[in-house]
This record gives C-alpha cells, sequence and structure tokens, in this order.
C-alpha cells in the first residue's frame, strides 16, 4: 500500500522556513504574502497505523521533544499513542502507565521508547515516591518477552578503542527474568533459607540455600523453557537474517542447572531447526563460557552476534557501546516471538546534563541514539504498514546524522572521541539542527 500524502509548502523568507498545507483549490495569497518566494513543494507522509510513544525522563526528554519539533513533525504526520513514563507520572498511576504502554505495543506491533529512570534510595527522596518502582524496561520485557539486540553505530572519524574492532558487535541480550525479576529478602537475623517449588498436585522440591548465623541477604531468580526457546530462535533468525555467526555463553560449569538448561535448550534448537540453515549459509554457531568469550571478544575483529543472558547482556552491551566509542552510538530494539518491535537509545537520562539544563546552563547532549530508535521504529512500522516513503524517510534521516558527524559537527562528547581535525562543536539543540539541515540537503 502506497503511503498517503498530505502536501504542504515550503515558505522560505530570509532565514525563516515555514510549512504550509497545501489545500486544493485554497487562496493561497495569504500565505505567499509571507514569503518573498516559493521554493518547493512538498509532502508529509501519512501513517497508517500508530506508533507506541512512551515518554521519559530528565535530558532525554528534553532532546525527545527536540528530535519530534526538528526532525519528524516537519516531514511525518506523525501517528502515536503517547505513554507517560516519566518518574512522576509512574508515581501517579502506581506504574499502571508502564504495563498499559507495554500492552498497548503488543496490540500495534512497534514502539519507540525514551530512556527512563529506574529508581533507588536517592531518587525515593528527590522525587517523594510511593515506593521504589521496578525498572520499567523490566516490566515492558516481561510482557513483551523477546531479545534485544544492540549494535555500534559506525562513524568514520570515531575509532574504537579496541584497535582491532574493524565490524560491529551486535549484542542479543535476553530480555526476561533472572535478577530483573528477582524476589529479594534482608535476612534479619540466624536461621535457615530455602529454596521451594510446590507444584500443583502439592509435591514439594526443596533445597537448602543456606545456613545463616547472622545478618545476611537472599535472592530469588527464575527464568522460563518457553522464554529461553524465544530467546534462541530470535537468536538463529537474526543470524540466518544478517548472515552473521552467533556466539553464545553462559557459566555452564558452575550454574550447573539453570545456566547449563540455557546452553541445552540453544543446543537442541540449533540442532534440530537452524543447523542446515548455518551450515548453507556458511555460517557457525559457537558456545564457549562467558569469561572465555570476554577474551575472544576482544581478540576478534567484531562482524558477529554475541548472544547473553539478561545481566550479561546489560553489561556487555555497554562495554562494546563505549568500546566503539560512545553510549550514545549504539542503536537497540526488543524483538518478541509474536512478532513485536520495542526501539529504545541504549544509555540512560543523562542526569547531570539535565541538572545544568534546569539550572539554564548550555548542554551539549549526543542524540544520535534517540534519533535511531525514532528511525528504526518508523522504518519498522513503513515495512509492516507498506509505506517505502517512512523506510526512505528513516534510511535517509541516519544517513543524516551520520554525514553531519564526519563532516565534523558534533557534540562535545563526540569530539572527545573523534579524529576530526577542527570539529564544531555545537549544543543539544544546534546538533539536531545540524542533522536536519543535512538532511535536507541529502
Amino acid at each position: 500500500m502506497a503511503a498517503d500524502l498530505l502536501p504542504f509548502v515550503l515558505c522560505i523568507a530570509g532565514d525563516r522556513k515555514e510549512q504550509v498545507l497545501a489545500v486544493p483549490d485554497a487562496d493561497m495569497s495569504g500565505k505567499e504574502s509571507n514569503c518573498n518566494k516559493k521554493e518547493a513543494v512538498m509532502a508529509k507522509i501519512r501513517m497508517t497505523t500508530p506508533l507506541v510513544e512512551m515518554d521519559g525522563d530528565e535530558m532525554t526528554r528534553i532532546l525527545w521533544q527536540m528530535i519530534k519539533e526538528e526532525l519528524i513533525l516537519p516531514y511525518i504526520d506523525l501517528k502515536t499513542e503517547y505513554y507517560d513514563l516519566g518518574l512522576e507520572h509512574r508515581n501517579e498511576t502506581n506504574d499502571q502507565v508502564t504495563v498499559d504502554s507495554a500492552n498497548a505495543t503488543l496490540k500495534y506491533g512497534v514502539a519507540v521508547k525514551c530512556a527512563t529512570i529506574t529508581p533507588n534510595a536517592a531518587r525515593m527522596t528527590e522525587y517523594n515516591l510511593k515506593e521504589m518502582w521496578k525498572s520499567p524496561n523490566g516490566t515492558i520485557r516481561a510482557i513483551l518477552d523477546g531479545t534485544v539486540f544492540r549494535a555500534p553505530i559506525l562513524v568514520k572519524g570515531i575509532v574504537p578503542y579496541v584497535s582491532n574492532w574493524k565490524k560491529p558487535i551486535t549484542i542479543a541480550r535476553h530480555a526476561y527474568g533472572d535478577v530483573y525479576k528477582n524476589t529479594e529478602i534482608r535476612v534479619p537475623g540466624p536461621g535457615k533459607a530455602e529454596l521451594v517449588f510446590t507444584g500443583e498436585d502439592g509435591t514439594q522440591i526443596r533445597e537448602t540455600v543456606h545456613e545463616f548465623t547472622g545478618e545476611g541477604i537472599l535472592q530469588g531468580i527464575h527464568n522460563t523453557k518457553k522464554s529461553i526457546e524465544s530467546f534462541a530462535r530470535a537468536c538463529f533468525n537474526y543470524a540466518v537474517d544478517t548472515k552473521q555467526d552467533l556466539w553464545f555463553s553462559t557459566k555452564d560449569t558452575i550454574s550447573k542447572k539453570y545456566d547449563h538448561t540455557f546452553k541445552d535448550i540453544f543446543q537442541e534448537i540449533y540442532d534440530t531447526e537452524y543447523k542446515a540453515k548455518f551450515e548453507e549459509l556458511g555460517i557457525t554457531y559457537f558456545y564457549t563460557l562467558i569469561d572465555d568469550a570476554v577474551a575472544r571478544v576482544i581478540r576478534s575483529e567484531g562482524g558477529f552476534i554475541w548472544a547473553c543472558k539478561n545481566y550479561d547482556g546489560d553489561v556487555m552491551s555497554d562495554m562494546v557501546a563505549t568500546a566503539y566509542g560512545d553510549l550514545s552510538m549504539m542503536s537497540s530494539v526488543l524483538v518478541s516471538p509474536s512478532g513485536v518491535y520495542e526501539y529504545e537509545a541504549a544509555h540512560g537520562t543523562v542526569q547531570r546534563h539535565y541538572y545544568k539544563h534546569l539550572k539554564g546552563e548550555e548542554t551539549s547532549t549526543n542524540s544520535i541514539a534517540t534519533i535511531y530508535a525514532w528511525t528504526g521504529a518508523l522504518r519498522k512500522r513503513g515495512e509492516l504498514d507498506g509505506i517505502p516513503e517512512l523506510v526512505e524517510y528513516a534510511d535517509k534521516m541516519e544517513k543524516a546524522c551520520v554525514k553531519t558527524i564526519e563532516d565534523g559537527k558534533m557534540t562535545k562528547s563526540l569530539s572527545l572521541i573523534s579524529t576530526c581535525e577542527n570539529p564544531v562543536i555545537l549544543n543539544s539543540l544546534e546538533f539536531i539542527q545540524a542533522i536536519r539541515a543535512t538532511f535536507e540537503e541529502l
């Protein structure tokens, strides 16, 4: 289905640009009097299905609005179902808004999410919270299931700290369970901690965790066979689609039931469902221990997918992103087994810059990963709805992001790691406006 386009006129008067909806046979003389020259008739891309839009916190919330105003709304007749996941609103709704946003994503199939605060003790006081709400990412991922794929955004002039990395390393992070759906106890004193499973028929499996002789801490984690199978298939499918080798790592020598189950499920699914496809494509599946995988990754040249359990993927995606140059130069998408996609930036809310912003001080915050969250979601929406113009817009906007940096226009954090001589350091808004200017020149 081709896109339904809304025509508008781009009028230029001096340095001012103005978009005017072009209504057939309408009297445009009033608008024309405001324009010295009518340069072009352009068109906004009309969407047919809304994105689920999850707003967030702090500096990324500020960037979110800038990106919409400068890079999206001038070109797209944007349709979104909006959810405010800012911490204050999550607190007001007892975190129900997070659940609602995840269920809306299941309904519409594609979401874009701003970075959000996961509160700690300090945030409890700062925001006067009713309770220490759980990670919204953890809540959403538990509802959607699936796997988070994160890959570096490569730009000429930003050289990886690991000199032998020549190709991107994609981190495939299991998005369900483990420490992110844990249950914890502060042990008050001496006593016995037990792990107990009670079956539907009343049968119990009981294991002693520890005999405490004093105060301590206790944690229970879980995962499900269904979720691990979904994780495995998502990784194997992604490897086939992108024609890349797949690595998987756990600590099965220590965790002989928990981690070993992950290893066994991956191997069984590979052998029965994917081995022939991998051999046909000339790609490989490789399992090793997590500590060995880390050593091998550092020595590699990149160009593969590294599948990790939830916590390992959390840590290693930040390590890989930083080693390639900058945390804000990492794309991230959650892919569920039911074909649901949630795009987000891989970094946090940039708290320090937000406090500067509140004081009225200038910030120079890199918005690339957040822009890529929007372009990823819009591209997927275009693919699913048969709107090639939306796909082309996303491709072009990402090219504009890369070209702007390669042309020497960047934020302060990027200038510190760029080999570009005499870069032009821009503030947060100026950087986004520079990307817009590049986009319009392409």
